[in-house]
């Protein structure tokens, strides 16, 4: 789907019953947005940065249990190194000045993927952010940072090879929810919908596994430019679907 109905929301619509609960975004279309304006990249993520805080409350307001942004992939650290450091800054500015608005807020704030490879100062901001509102319940909001869906499998066989190793697990017992319950995502609601901004249709690597009967909706909006009206025609696109996960 290249786009979405025309939406009028003024006031956050609340999710019903057979909305999503946990609703994913591969935020993408950052650097069109900048140099369609013939502004540097960087105005461009920073503008991202605003549609997060957009994005976020939004989802609050709708009553999402859970959303997770596309923050930060494995593979972008192929990227200039100029422009990995201006994301890592404003990474840095929001998780500075935006936790203490989310635990207001009544926001938890999560993370996936290995931040490990983050620099020592980010890896503090993260986990002080996420231990301030570990008790929050109102939405978990989950950054994806240094993630990959690859990675994350592959670390979820590895535990599990360890396991059968030491004798702890039956090779026989491996099933489905053996692989669940070790990945980054393990409790969170299941995802429901998977949406990925500018046009764009591939998935790049993001919650393959969790993705299994998600549903997905690609709209052509760039990320700077997603908001709740956006997020709410998203939705109100989810509902309108016949999700049958295999049967009839």
């Amino acid at each position: 789907m290249s786009g979405l109905p025309a939406s009028n929301v003024t006031d956050p619509v609340p999710v019903t019953g057979d909305g999503p609960r946990h609703v994913a975004i591969i935020m993408d279309g950052n650097g069109r947005w900048a140099k369609r304006r013939f502004l540097p990249r960087v105005a461009g993520h920073k503008a991202g940065a605003e549609a997060v805080r957009r994005t976020v409350t939004a989802a609050a307001d709708m009553g999402l249990g859970a959303l997770t942004l596309y923050a930060f992939s494995s593979e972008n650290w192929r990227r200039p190194a100029e422009e990995v450091s201006d994301l890592m800054g404003i990474l840095r500015h929001y998780l500075r000045k935006e936790v203490a608005e989310l635990h207001k807020n009544g926001i938890r704030l999560r993370t996936i993927g290995d931040i490990g490879a983050l620099e020592g100062d980010l890896i503090d901001l993260i986990r002080e952010g996420v231990e301030l509102t570990k008790d929050n319940s109102r939405l978990d909001f989950v950054l994806a940072l240094n993630y990959g869906a690859q990675d994350e499998m592959v670390r979820a066989v590895r535990d599990i090879a360890r396991e059968v190793a030491a004798g702890r697990l039956d090779p026989s017992a491996i099933e489905p929810g053996a692989i669940e319950a070790r990945l980054d995502t393990s409790d969170l609601p299941p995802l429901d919908l998977i949406i990925r901004t500018s046009g764009e249709r591939r998935l790049s690597n993001f919650l393959l596994w969790q993705a299994a009967y998600a549903e997905l909706l690609f709209v052509d909006t760039l990320w700077p430019d997603f908001d709740a009206d956006t997020l709410a025609a998203a939705i109100a696109d989810f509902g309108a679907r016949d999700r049958r996960f295999g049967g009839r």
